[in-house]
């Protein structure tokens, strides 16, 4: 085994779906069947050498300072492929070497026909997705002959020696669920030495085609909400590294911690033979000396620039915490710097963002930014400050520029925040808005969707001919209007019970409405992956915000000027517009929070106003934002639960109010849930087949709730027959009178092919429930 020592300066991954989402579309190509396997197989390779090239010109040339972290889809379920950990569902696509071909990868992605995909959920408190695996005592897990060295031999070949990266064995068997049939007391982690023997045949692999370092991510170490006792995870920390670390065939091991503090694993981490460990210094903070003894002989990676938000590095904060961690540390120990997690969550470069104003954009740091960030702490580290005077400079005159930017404190914001009450947050008792209610006419099980409908390439075409000066005002208006006409019509015939406008006036749930308020600005092409080929442009929330006008009344007005039916408005909560953009650093979170709920209050008194008796305020969120240790989340739940109180607040009795949550592990927040005192709360149920309701029931949740039956982000068609059963279990669980039928989520994302007959059979299955219960 070689002693390559790591490089000065690093980055644990780089965005991974192409500069201009170039891997977005060869794949959405491909699974519409227009393009072949090869030319999906020659984008991809593409991406990752554009990538390559652009991280040379950045100045990351030495070798093991790029990461070869890219993935097809998903990083966890490229771990499942290559350990051939497929359920049993899936198994018919396993090759004779227990391996899958490309097909069968997306299929456990995106499902087929009877057979639902891999459940989804979010990758820690990020807005990034991951397949869940699904382990189980019979489940395969071996090494599969993949080409996981490839990556680093098509890098060689470019004259870049890469870092492997992959998910570490910990984490990944933390992030998987037990499978259905696996007996009672079974835990993923009994599965520990299948997966080593695997991961140690991949870092041989690794070995022979010359790589010196592999980075395995082990984010799941910095989190105590696990279902296992925490002596049981260090234990088997402690297991995989010291078996990895014995294997003489290997590359050296850099153990990523992020996303928070190690903590107690950093020490057990020390024991080990791995060569390097890489600390999350942004979300966490230096560990203690004694603490950071057991890194003796051990390379350190200081994550000291964030992998996760875009505004710029405080240079003085970065190299203070370096001097603080050199000085704690052994002498001698060599130190990285870094970021503080991979760089899959911003976008590429702040340069191309022409339309921001100079001084904003003088405040950011996409990807291309951090990267030469690290390397000028890095200089600055070892040669001093004088060394990057000139930087330093620069970032403290963009620093103090934006301090005192008039929209950064806008005195009338403070004061009407300051002025806020409990009894601002506070509606009449549940009983009270459940008789006022009444007069909506719902029937038992009532029938409703989350709120968006496919988003046509007419909709773009109209949003992108406005944007051009090709369509004037009136006649975007008209285009956004007749679609409206058109899917109101549609709910009508299928028999919907509440409906929706369709939101076609809307590009994103949350960029529409930054861009109605003042605080907020838009990037062109500030894209990051949400999940697959799913990308979001996150909106730029820079300062104090108000709302200059009302944002979504004319659209549900004109909407329930259509029907008798009672229409929701549609609203996105304070909270999931925070987690969805890049939110300011520069004040405490829940003044932002606060902010955002009283816009959205003032909102829903003019959709009121309007005629409007049903709204749904969206917080999809809640549960990504909260904080991995325990001990922080009363504080994060108090705030956020209580922004969108201040939201709803107001509201009427007669006026019914709805969330929706998807991807949010019910079970986990179910007292924050129950404390956003909403009439109705929908909720993603359906890839996890309804494993929510013991929660729910066990909590005795007394308000009416929506468990979705149609998983939308698969392009399957759920029978009337699987609805059934789905929501079957639901009144089973629940007083029928408390449930809702509905989607899992909006349907902006499908097209009409699926969402026609899938609504149906939904309504299909309210009514045969209906008649069961008579």
């Amino acid at each position: 085994m070689s002693t390559t020592s790591l490089p000065a300066a690093t980055i644990l991954g780089y965005p991974r779906i192409g500069a201009n989402r170039e891997l977005k579309r060869a794949l959405e190509q491909y699974w519409a069947g227009k393009t072949t396997r090869e030319d999906l197989v020659q984008a991809a390779a593409q991406v990752r050498a554009a990538n390559r090239q652009r991280l040379n010109e950045l100045g990351l040339t030495e070798a093991y300072t790029q990461p070869a972290d890219h993935t097809l889809y998903d990083q966890v379920l490229s771990v499942i492929a290559h350990l051939g950990a497929v359920p049993a569902r899936f198994r018919d696509l396993l090759d004779e070497n227990g391996g899958l071909d490309l097909d069968g990868y997306f299929t456990l992605a995106r499902g087929e026909g009877d057979r639902p995909a891999l459940e989804m959920t979010k990758w820690f408190d990020s807005n990034y997705h991951y397949l869940v695996p699904e382990i189980g005592p019979d489940t395969p897990i071996d090494y599969v002959e993949y080409a996981l060295a490839d990556q680093f031999r098509e890098a060689l070949e470019q004259g870049v020696e890469a870092r492997p990266v992959l998910v570490g064995p910990v984490t990944f068997l933390l992030l998987a669920k037990a499978t259905d049939d696996a007996p009672e007391g079974f835990h993923p982690l009994d599965r520990l030495n299948d997966v080593l023997h695997a991961y140690g045949h991949w870092l041989m692999d690794l070995q022979n085609v010359g790589a010196k370092w592999v980075q395995l991510d082990e984010p799941a170490l910095v989190s105590d909400s696990w279902d296992v006792p925490r002596e049981r995870i260090l234990k088997t920390v402690k297991d995989a590294y010291t078996w990895l670390g014995a294997s003489v065939d290997r590359p050296q091991i850099l153990v990523a911690g992020t996303y928070g503090n190690l903590g107690d694993a950093l020490p057990v981490l020390g024991e080990t033979d791995v060569e390097g460990v890489a600390l999350d210094l942004v979300a966490g903070q230096v560990p203690a000396a004694e603490d950071l003894a057991a890194l003796a002989g051990k390379s350190v990676v200081a994550g000291v620039v964030s992998g996760r938000n875009i505004w710029r590095t405080n240079m003085d904060e970065a190299l203070a915490t370096l001097r603080d961690l050199q000085a704690k540390l052994p002498q001698g120990t060599p130190v990285t710097v870094a970021t503080s997690t991979s760089l899959q969550h911003v976008p590429h470069d702040k340069e191309r963002e022409t339309s921001l104003p100079q001084d904003l954009r003088s405040w950011l740091a996409f990807a291309d930014q951090k990267v030469q960030e690290v390397q000028v702490l890095a200089r600055g580290l070892a040669q001093g400050d004088e060394a990057i005077a000139a930087e330093l400079a620069e970032d403290r005159a963009a620093r103090e520029s934006r301090q005192n930017h008039p929209g950064t404190r806008v005195a009338a914001v403070r004061e009407t925040v300051a002025a806020v009450t409990e009894a601002d947050r506070n509606r009449s008792a549940y009983e009270v808005r459940l008789a006022a209610q009444e007069s909506l006419g719902l029937p038992l099980l009532p029938t409703t969707t989350i709120g968006s409908f496919p988003q046509t390439a007419d909709i773009r075409k109209a949003r992108a001919a406005y944007r051009k000066g090709e369509l004037s005002e009136e006649q975007y208006a008209q285009a956004m209007r007749d679609e409206i006409a058109h899917v109101v019509k549609l709910q009508e015939e299928l028999g919907l019970d509440v409906l929706v406008h369709g939101e076609a006036e809307r590009n994103d749930m949350v960029q529409y409405f930054a861009e109605l308020l003042e605080g907020f600005a838009a990037t062109e092409h500030g894209w990051v992956q949400s999940y697959g080929s799913r990308c979001t442009r996150p909106s730029i929330l820079w300062g104090d915000v108000t709302r200059p006008a009302p944002m979504t009344v004319e659209w549900s007005a004109y909407a329930q000027s259509l029907t008798e039916k009672p229409m929701k408005g549609m609203l996105t909560g304070p909270v999931t517009i925070m987690a969805w953009s890049f939110v300011r650093d520069d004040v405490p979170r829940k003044q932002v929070a606060d902010q955002l709920g009283l816009v959205l209050r003032d909102e829903i008194a003019d959709l009121e106003q309007a005629g409007i008796r049903v709204v749904q305020v969206d917080e999809p969120a809640i549960r990504e934002l909260l904080p991995l240790q325990s001990k922080d989340r009363a504080e994060y739940l108090d705030w956020s639960v209580g922004s969108f109180r201040l939201a709803t607040g107001q509201a009427q009795d007669g006026t019914q109010v709805h969330t929706h949550l998807c991807y949010s592990e019910f079970n986990v927040v179910v007292d924050a849930i129950d404390h956003l005192d909403a009439d109705v709360t929908s909720i993603e149920a359906s890839r996890s087949k309804m494993d929510i309701l013991p929660a729910v029931a066990e909590h005795g949740f007394s308000r009416q709730l929506g468990p979705g039956i149609w998983d939308i982000h698969s392009p399957r068609v759920p029978s009337e027959e699987e609805q059934t059963a789905l929501l079957q279990a639901a009144v089973d669980a629940l007083p029928a009178k408390q449930v809702w039928v509905n989607p899992d989520c909006g349907l902006k994302t499908r097209g009409y092919a699926e969402v026609e007959p899938t609504l149906r059979n939904l309504v299909a299955a309210a009514r045969n429930v209906r008649e069961r219960l008579a």
